[in-house]
């Protein structure tokens, strides 16, 4: 930061020197001072706007890198475009509140946490004992009826598919924690031992 006031200091300082030898060029109508005068003007410019380009960038992508490294351990990103990250890993446990035991593999996830009405989407395969533990641990219910899906309100993926979630029966929660409607719907595949989860 040192190095940048020093910086910016000196370009201001030669470019007002800069100036009052074009302004005493002009005055005298020396030509020859003039294009000497506007040549470097023109360069430190050039050099002063290539500088500061420069260390702007450079300061935002520092600034971009420290942030992910502050942010990303408390908040990890949703990887809905390849399995199994260590943000979707995290995700998973934070969400689902099991550990993840040999069979849970393909973990995909999405988040659209714009707005009032954030959804979060977990795909993965697991077995039947670890999907017994999920609605245990998160204290689900079974639905009445299959096809119990709100499909209108999830996003295209190609590990979402919503039309075998609309064959399975479901199991969801509906709670009201700190004036926030949180709802819960998990659906398990046994024959292709893939579960679903929206919240």
């Amino acid at each position: 930061m040192l190095k940048l006031k020093i910086l910016l200091t000196v370009l201001i300082l030669l470019a007002f020197i800069i100036l009052v030898f074009l302004i005493v060029a002009i005055i005298r109508k020396s030509k020859g001072s003039l294009l000497v005068s506007l040549v470097a003007f023109f360069a430190l410019i050039g050099t002063g706007y290539y500088t500061l380009s420069y260390t702007v960038d450079r300061g935002t992508a520092v600034t971009i890198n420290l942030a992910k490294k502050i942010i990303d351990p408390l908040f990890p990103p949703f990887n809905s475009d390849q399995p199994d990250t260590e943000a979707n890993r995290k995700n998973f446990r934070h969400f689902l509140q099991v550990d993840i035991t040999p069979d849970i593999t393909n973990i995909y996830c999405f988040d659209d946490a714009i707005g009032q009405d954030a959804d979060y989407m977990f795909s993965f395969n697991c077995d039947t004992t670890t999907a017994a533990a999920i609605i245990k641990k998160l204290d689900l219910s079974k639905d009445s009826l299959a096809g119990n899906n709100p499909e209108s309100l999830q996003h295209d993926f190609d590990w979402w598919n919503k039309k075998r979630i609309n064959e399975l029966t479901g199991y969801s929660r509906h709670s009201n924690i700190q004036s926030k409607n949180i709802h819960k719907r998990f659906w398990c595949d046994t024959v292709d031992q893939k579960a679903y989860y929206f919240q």
